[in-house]
């Protein structure tokens, strides 16, 4: 008997831990996962290109909230009241700064004053541009020089101070251009940043915020990589775009923006500066003229009307992507590809 019960018991062993386990762990697991995400600390960025980074670094803990989601921009946005309270549960909010979301100074002054607020146009490391102004945006003419005689940039330490002022709806928010994401090596900047910032509200979790940001590093180098290769062979055609928000990638690539339909996209273009823009077009033999999601299409067509040129679109912040850790450079490669396909038709 003992043989016969032997083998049968050997194998209700066996057959037990397949079907016993995973029922035992399934609790375990749930109350695991319940801690974790008790654990993760409120989060919440600004726009959609430093929720992506955020996101990377933050993989693996929690997700950060988004304050200018969809097709809104930061240049027209008003904030709503789901905003304000998570603002005010927030533990750490990411920003640009009072020069890009100009709508969130007052709020983080009235509702963030228990979280660490990151402002990432100070990062460490940055490269900062001046704002080019007037015309088809030649810079002002005592803006600082932020190039060296070796044509490299000079970084943040040795730009220029900027001031908070925002009473007027235009670009003199400060010194320099806020569109700071469009370098990757300025991604890297504030990704560092942020990292810093996380691991000081949320110690316990600082190995993986760690980790995340060493692996979002090597992802924007090879991204910076690949983008010299996307638009290496269209880098000498002059193109016009919808406002000034690309001058990162433009110094950064090599490429050639020559003016902008307006200098601010809150401040909707008179006839003669469209006009001015339609002889800049045909006098430099631009060969594209881009748009952007948010705003009105139709001046493109006016500025590209009797001229070569064609239409192409740029989606400098994102307004058409889902939100995401990947966001980023899914933007970085949409631009990348937009200026070469529209260029190289051209």
């Amino acid at each position: 008997m003992k043989r016969a019960l032997g083998p049968a018991l050997k194998i209700l062993a066996l057959r037990m831990p397949a079907f016993t386990i995973p029922a035992l762990a399934i609790p375990a697991l749930l109350f695991a996962g319940t801690m974790r995400a008790a654990d993760a600390p409120v989060v919440v960025t600004s726009i959609k290109p430093i929720h992506s980074l955020v996101s990377a670094i933050m993989q693996g803990v929690g997700e950060p909230e988004l304050i200018v989601d969809g097709a809104a921009s930061p240049h027209t946005y008003n904030l709503k009241p789901s905003n304000a309270r998570a603002l005010q549960e927030a533990k750490v909010i990411f920003w640009v700064g009072p020069g890009l979301e100009a709508f969130l100074e007052k709020p983080l002054q009235a509702l963030g004053r228990n979280a660490s607020i990151a402002e990432l146009d100070n990062a460490p490391g940055l490269v900062k541009l001046p704002f080019r102004e007037g015309g088809a945006f030649e810079p002002h003419d005592d803006a600082p020089e932020h190039e060296s005689a070796s044509g490299q940039h000079e970084s943040a330490s040795a730009a220029p101070e900027h001031e908070h002022d925002h009473a007027e709806a235009d670009h003199d928010h400060g010194a320099f251009d806020t569109h700071l994401w469009l370098d990757p090596m300025n991604a890297k900047a504030m990704a560092t940043m942020i990292t810093t910032t996380l691991v000081a509200a949320d110690p316990a979790n600082a190995l993986t915020y760690q980790g995340n940001a060493k692996a979002l590093d090597d992802r924007l180098d090879a991204l910076d990589t690949e983008i010299k290769g996307i638009v290496a062979p269209v880098k000498g055609k002059p193109f016009i775009v919808f406002h000034d928000a690309y001058q990162y990638f433009e110094h950064r690539y090599g490429i050639r923006v020559a003016g902008s339909i307006t200098v601010s996209p809150e401040t909707i273009p008179g006839a003669e500066r469209v006009s001015e823009i339609h002889r800049k077009a045909g006098e430099l033999g631009a060969t594209c003229v881009f748009a952007e999601p948010q705003f009105e299409p139709r001046l493109v067509n006016v500025v590209i009307e009797g001229t070569r040129a064609k239409s192409g679109v740029l989606d400098p912040e994102a307004a058409t992507l889902k939100a995401g850790s990947d966001l980023y450079f899914t933007l970085m490669r949409g631009i990348a590809d937009s200026m070469k396909d529209c260029l190289s038709s051209a």
